[in-house]
């Protein structure tokens, strides 16, 4: 269906054309399908003609009742479709031959784990996401990044784009001196609620457990740092830098288990190490995008966009914290990164005007509009209809350790990509470990756990490739392989919006197209064409199940339990 699929839409490109020319040289709509909102109205829809009356000034009926006239004369849907109807203003719906449907059933067989999957386009892409100051361990914020971004990374690699995977924090700020002193009053035999403890410290247990590896003089190694403690309470910065590579390992366990990676660390003190705040600033002042007032050092980023001018340098000479984001991001497009996305909470929103305000003003060459921004809300945690807040581990919230204890990788991955970035979300950890249908991981992979079962009850060692799919005509049959037919859509429009959500989304659509087969009809039957054709159905199913959830990075296992009211259904 896939081939299909392009070739009438190729054949749709030319048939506006056609009308357009024919109707008043309008210039014609982008060719496009969309689904029907109720199945009964057809396999396709084409909405094009009530935009292209409009620039013509016509009736969009008359419209529709040109284009099917060309559509008709096209071989694609000649060859591919069955009927052409008019419905309502102007929609045009389209029913496919049956051969049509039933070719994606060999389509996905054929491409396996790259179905739907585009060739190298050539271009880089850089995602940075979870880029937590190491000073506590990741709460469920940065699981909701850590879900989001890599997701995302997943998903434009399936559309060819070369990914590069970054993870950027401060070693050398405010929140990083207060992590040392924390420890450094733990190392003193000091306590939360110690007349001598400092009054903006971190009270988690972590910190204790930062203070006696520290005091045993012990080495702690994390992906991009390693250090061995003195173990003078009096050593400071060996406690700064200790406590830092500590917490460093500490993320990098969270992400191990998170199933996460990364290919690069950025530091912010190398922003000023290298000179690359410095020469930022020294381009914004050279091209006249700067004023000084109140002895600070201002950005005229209303120039581009923003609702007031911003402040870059302080009247104590410190720079504020978007200035080295512009640095950032100009050495990000001097790496050559075509495309940037960052991954960032709702707090974030007032930076995107001023970062891409110096982009600009800065001159160098950076395009418009970069970088995208994904920006997420924070999540909440019930468990037993109660929200949780505190986390023995942090202290003050819950991590994403505690979260994937209590569950499961796959249910924390599943459940936090689940719903758009920027809509509150409540996690639930008793539904996460509910084995029913209305946990949707579960849902999800039940469905694909049930094909195996019935896949290995046919018998691995028989050839479903030479299947008659022409022998798939079922209702059920038709609607699920319509659905295997949009992944590849799918996943191109998810990539260009940066929505990986919509791969949840679709995963539990085409669970539901599945769960409602294997309801309605049966599998091992005796009549052996029939069977093999139904296999290969549900091989590809399987297929398409597998490569979407490891879009997500969530596995396809092939044996489930299923909690029911009376029994357990064992699928293995």
């Amino acid at each position: 269906m896939i081939q299909a699929k392009q070739e009438l839409r190729a054949a749709l490109q030319s048939a506006l054309a056609e009308v357009a020319a024919g109707l008043g040289d309008a210039p014609a709509p982008v060719a496009a399908f969309e689904s029907p909102r109720q199945a009964a109205h057809g396999d396709l829809a084409i909405t094009a003609a009530m935009p292209l009356a409009r620039a013509l000034k016509k009736n969009p009926r008359d419209v529709a009742a040109a284009l099917v006239q060309a559509l008709q004369a096209q071989p694609a849907v000649q060859r591919w479709v069955q009927a052409l109807e008019i419905a309502g203003p102007g929609f045009i719906n389209l029913r496919l031959s049956a051969a049509a449907r039933q070719a994606v059933v060999a389509e996905v067989l054929a491409a396996a784990d790259v179905f739907g999957r585009q060739a190298g386009v050539g271009r880089r892409v850089m995602v940075e996401f979870v880029s937590a100051n190491p000073t506590g361990p990741l709460h469920v914020g940065h699981g909701r990044q850590a879900a989001l971004g890599d997701s995302m990374c997943n998903l434009m690699q399936t559309q060819g784009w070369q990914v590069h995977r970054e993870f950027y924090y401060n070693d050398a700020g405010v929140q990083i001196a207060t992590l040392a002193t924390s420890t450094q009053a733990r190392l003193k035999g000091h306590r939360p609620g110690d007349a001598a403890w400092p009054e903006a410290a971190y009270n988690g247990e972590y910190i204790a457990d930062i203070a006696a590896d520290f005091a045993a003089g012990r080495t702690v190694h994390a992906d991009d740092r390693q250090f061995t403690a003195s173990g003078d309470p009096d050593d400071l910065d060996g406690i700064r830098q200790f406590a830092v590579a500590y917490l460093r390992h500490e993320q990098d366990l969270d992400l191990q288990a998170f199933g996460v990676r990364f290919d690069h660390y950025y530091l912010e003190s190398g922003l000023y190490r290298d000179g690359r705040v410095e020469d930022t600033v020294a381009r914004l002042i050279a091209a006249g995008k700067t004023f000084e007032e109140g002895g600070a050092l201002w950005l005229r980023s209303t120039d581009y966009g923003d609702d007031k001018d911003r402040v870059m340098r302080k009247s104590d000479g410190s720079y504020t914290y978007f200035v080295p984001d512009v640095a950032y991001h100009i050495h990000k497009w001097e790496r050559g990164f075509d495309k940037v996305i960052n991954v960032q909470g709702t707090d974030h929103h007032g930076t995107i005007a001023r970062v891409r305000a110096g982009l600009q003003a800065a001159g160098a060459g950076v395009p418009a509009g970069y970088p995208d921004y994904v920006l997420h809300k924070m999540v909440t945690v019930m468990k037993g209809g109660q929200e949780i807040k505190i986390s023995k581990r942090a202290g003050s919230y819950v991590t994403l350790r505690d979260l994937i204890e209590w569950t499961s990788r796959d249910a924390v991955r599943f459940f936090l990509i689940s719903r758009k970035a920027d809509t509150e979300f409540i996690f639930d950890v008793d539904l996460a470990l509910k084995a029913g249908d209305d946990n949707p991981v579960f849902y999800v992979q039940y469905a694909h756990a049930r094909i195996c079962s019935v896949l290995a009850q046919y018998g691995s060692d028989r050839d479903d490739q030479g299947a008659d799919l022409a022998l798939l005509t079922a209702p059920t049959e038709a609607a699920l392989m319509l659905k295997l037919a949009d992944y590849p859509d799918m996943l191109s429009r998810a990539a260009s919006e940066l929505a990986p959500h919509d791969v949840a989304f679709y995963l539990r659509e085409l669970a539901a197209a599945f769960h409602a087969y294997y309801a309605a009809e049966r599998f091992l039957v005796d009549d052996a064409a029939l069977a093999c054709a139904r296999m290969a159905l549900l091989a590809a199913t399987a297929q398409v199940l597998r490569n979407a959830l490891a879009v997500l990075g969530v596995s396809a296992p092939q044996a489930m339990v299923r909690e029911a009211p009376m029994l357990q259904e064992v699928v293995a």
